[in-house]
């Protein structure tokens, strides 16, 4: 049987019910000293908007200093029906972040009756962020990117934060991790207004290969295993990651496109 803290009245946070009930089970409750140990680290996530929803794009490398840790991590995941995010930082905690963050919304879902809105969604992934804030000190930072499409607003929306949980939405394309500068200066002269869908995939998937050009940490389209990046696209019609057929097929004509114009290829990619 239940006890009365699962019957109670209260806040339709999960992340607030689960700290009065087992507060070791969130993702910040390590104690203790945790710098100098070897963690594995993810980068880089990219984020554009398009005309009609918004595309968000990760590398697949994981680090453990100047080690590969991982070749294949998966870095966005969705978080409902309208929104995804991609983890950047402390990859185990990131995982564990993202992971509360799904069954916070569905909580919301199943308490109030209705889906949080696009601006509550990031509000609570900065509780959470703010709530790491302890680990972070310590070099365990998590910089999540958030992007939704906005049902009311009709739009595709990103949101990027600090270590300290402050927010910012960003209007057009955002990327954060440690080849984030690399992957925005290259969306700054890929990105237009009203680019279509495949547009902006074959924009976010060249910033993540200049990134991987220059950032050691970010890990570009490996032709041999035939590992790419994953890419998500939101839209009215809700979430959906593309085919990694689709990917791979945009990545070579990218990489291809490379060999005979910097900008990579001169026509829309279908």
């Amino acid at each position: 049987m239940l006890d009365g803290g699962f019957r109670a009245v209260g806040s339709s946070s999960f992340t607030e019910f689960l700290a009065t009930q087992a507060p070791d089970l969130l993702p910040n409750a390590s104690g203790g000293s945790v710098s100098g140990l070897d963690v594995t680290h993810g980068t880089t996530i990219v984020a554009a908007t398009f005309d009609g929803g918004v595309v968000m794009g990760g590398d697949r490398r994981a680090t453990m200093g100047n080690v590969i840790a991982q070749r294949d991590i998966q870095k966005v995941f969705p978080t409902d029906e309208f929104s995804c995010v991609g983890i950047a930082g402390t990859a185990g905690i990131a995982v564990e972040m993202t992971r509360l963050f799904q069954v916070e919304l569905e909580h919301y879902e199943k308490i109030e009756g209705i889906t949080l809105s696009t601006d509550g969604k990031a509000n609570r992934l900065a509780t959470l962020i703010r709530g790491n804030l302890a680990m972070a000190m310590q070099g365990l930072a998590v910089v999540p990117l958030f992007a939704a499409y906005d049902l009311d607003a009709q739009c595709g929306r990103i949101f990027a934060f600090d270590v300290t949980g402050n927010k910012n939405e960003e209007r057009t394309f955002h990327s954060v991790g440690s080849g984030s500068t690399f992957a925005r200066g290259s969306l700054k002269k890929l990105y237009r207004a009203n680019m279509s869908e495949s547009d902006a995939v074959t924009a976010v998937i060249q910033a993540l290969y200049d990134a991987a050009d220059d950032d050691t940490a970010t890990g570009g389209p490996d032709l041999t295993r035939r590992i790419f990046p994953l890419i998500s696209v939101i839209t009215r019609d809700g979430y959906r990651a593309w085919d990694e057929s689709r990917t791979a097929a945009v990545a070579d004509a990218v990489i291809g496109g490379r060999m005979q114009s910097p900008d990579g290829p001169s026509a829309p990619l279908t």
